[in-house]
């Protein structure tokens, strides 16, 4: 087969460059300048970005169920979330303080980052595009009842909520409030009602009936910040649901 050849001796963009956005750019720019400084080996910096891309909810799940059924343990974790993490083998990443905060009946939290997008990504993997766009972090503090109404949840007009600003040096996690029905769950039963969404603030945890429950497919908020209608097992703005079983 005959192959053209071109001219290849004119100057082109790196490859990784191509349509890369402003910030992007500044954070390839710096990892070029960790690793010329001996700072960091480009091994070390894949392990660690592989580490963070790899986390999940999990783990923060794990957090909330355990203090569901141990209630020195939540004491503990309300108390230092950090040392209660380490105390049952989850890395709480590299965040210097994470503070956990409980839903009650009389008080709701929710959690936003005015500046930017810190969240402890260790606890609840990667922050959905939603929680990083302008309108949800300017409009939670205005009007956070309304942004909860957004994503399908209302709260009875005698609850407070309370808006926590995330910062570079501290992070946050909710714990919800425990379903009812749920006496008979073991820990790892509970762990799977516990939602990205309920740890952040923007949602209850789920509920099981008739033995299934829903878990988030993936997010679907546009840009602007508007809702949009899902249509699946439930209707609900930011997240897609569908029906997974779990043992009775």
């Amino acid at each position: 087969m005959r192959h053209e050849h071109h001219d290849h001796t004119r100057d082109h963009e790196p490859t990784t460059a191509s349509g890369e956005p402003p910030a992007a750019a500044r954070v390839r720019a710096l990892e070029e300048l960790l690793v010329e400084k001996g700072v960091l080996t480009r091994d070390e910096l894949r392990r660690r970005i592989d580490w963070l891309v790899s986390r999940t909810a999990t783990d923060g799940a794990r957090l909330v169920a355990r203090a569901w059924i141990d209630e020195a343990f939540k004491q503990r974790l309300l108390s230092d979330a950090r040392e209660a993490a380490l105390e049952i083998g989850v890395d709480p990443g590299p965040s210097p303080v994470v503070v956990a905060l409980e839903n009650t009946d009389d008080v709701h939290h929710v959690v936003v980052c005015t500046l930017c997008s810190c969240y402890p990504r260790a606890l609840l993997g990667p922050p959905p595009d939603w929680y990083k766009s302008l309108p949800y972090r300017s409009r939670t503090v205005s009007d956070p009842r309304g942004v909860l109404r957004e994503f399908g949840l209302r709260l009875r007009d005698g609850t407070e909520v309370r808006v926590v600003d995330s910062t570079a040096d501290m992070r946050y996690l909710v714990v919800p409030r425990r379903p009812d029905g749920t006496e008979s769950l073991d820990e790892e039963g509970l762990a799977s009602l516990v939602t990205r969404d309920s740890m952040i603030g923007v949602a209850e945890a789920l509920t099981p009936r008739l033995g299934f429950a829903l878990e988030p497919l993936e997010d679907g908020l546009d840009e602007s910040g508007e809702r949009l209608e899902v249509v699946a097992a439930l209707q609900h703005s930011g997240n897609s649901w569908r029906e997974r079983r779990t043992p009775p």
